[in-house]
């Protein structure tokens, strides 16, 4: 005999209360963790696929983890020390576009050179701003998210953590299903199956969109001889599984650079235009079709809202959960209304006639 409604639902309250706590109070121990069961969770149909073609799961984990390595230790040597470089570079230089961009309106709008103009009072305190806290945050930087103990402890835990995660994940859900609710397993299931559905797509395939779209807008405007063009791509990769935002960001950032580096030149600047445009096309066309497909369900404003709610609840680990909790949250949604639907309560008298 089941428990009755009331009870499962303070039993379920008090579960959702402890991990509500556990977050917020143990948010940074859990970010390697958190890390590494994305990981593996991502890696999880390389390793099923491996083994369909015969390899045990030892042997698969190893060799996903020999090709991690390797594409880490590339990634090392070649992409990260400019990435670094050039991050640095354009916060130093910060103060100094913002000088030429003042010049270049007092040129065009002469009345800003009025000592008593609002508009030119605005523009000296910003560029005071951004001469005294760009030192702040480089320092800011340096001393918490880039310190070096916390970067130690992710190189050295999250892979870990991943390779044994990955390692006895199948043995792992087995075991979860074993403790679900007899009355509600299948219920539960079918749901777990939406979600895996939901982040399958929206994860492997928006992340793989993500990688491809940071390396062309990368790439191209490297060829093209924007300065800070690495950079510019990889946060124009970075934020792209929000639809839109990636390239508005990026070309606004890349087609301001390219302003001060190509005043006058505007076939260099149409190219670089011409580069998001084409990354649009790119997108929309043949990527987001292609690997995420349609019926992912997560709503970019959904989005947005779900990566606000937690970053400001939670910090960076909240960040982090927002959109697989985001996707959990819409599949339960999608699943109550239909149950609502089918109820009484909306039904009313209908089903008696």
């Amino acid at each position: 005999m089941a428990l009755p409604v009331r009870d499962q639902a303070k039993y379920w309250g008090v579960v959702t209360a402890i991990v509500v706590f556990v977050l917020l109070f143990l948010g940074n121990v859990l970010l390697p963790f958190v890390l590494g069961g994305a990981i593996a969770y991502c890696l999880d149909p390389i390793a099923d696929r491996f083994e369909r073609m015969g390899l045990s799961r030892v042997v698969s984990v190893a060799l996903i983890t020999l090709i991690a390595l390797l594409i880490f230790v590339i990634l090392v040597l070649l992409v990260i020390p400019t990435l670094v470089q050039q991050t640095a570079a354009l916060i130093d230089t910060a103060p100094e576009l913002f000088n030429k961009l003042q010049t270049a309106l007092t040129e065009k709008f002469p009345q800003l050179l009025d000592s008593d103009s609002v508009i030119r009072k605005q523009m000296i305190a910003i560029g005071e701003l951004l001469q005294t806290k760009g030192g702040d945050v480089v320092n800011g930087l340096l001393t918490s998210a880039l310190g070096l103990i916390n970067v130690i402890v992710l190189l050295v835990v999250v892979p870990v953590v991943a390779f044994y995660l990955l390692l006895d994940w199948d043995n792992m859900v087995a075991k979860i299903d074993e403790l679900l609710p007899r009355d509600h397993a299948d219920v539960v299931r079918n749901l777990a199956s939406q979600i895996d559905h939901t982040l399958a797509s929206f994860i492997r395939g928006q992340g793989t969109v993500c990688l491809a779209l940071g390396s062309y807008y990368a790439i191209a405007l490297m060829i093209a001889g924007l300065n800070f063009g690495l950079l510019v791509g990889a946060i124009a990769g970075l934020i792209s599984f929000i639809p839109y935002v990636g390239a508005l960001v990026g070309g606004t950032l890349a087609i301001g650079l390219a302003l001060f580096q190509y005043w006058g030149d505007w076939v260099s600047v149409g190219i670089i235009a011409g580069i998001f445009a084409v990354g649009q096309f790119l997108e929309g066309n043949i990527l987001t079709p292609k690997l995420v497909g349609q019926s992912v369900g997560l709503h970019p404003v959904w989005l947005i809202f779900a990566l606000s709610v937690f970053g400001s609840l939670f910090g960076f680990i909240g960040m982090l959960v927002a959109v697989p909790v985001a996707a959990m949250i819409g599949v339960v949604t999608r699943y109550g209304i239909e149950q609502y639907k089918e109820s009484l309560l909306y039904r009313g008298l209908e089903d008696k006639k």
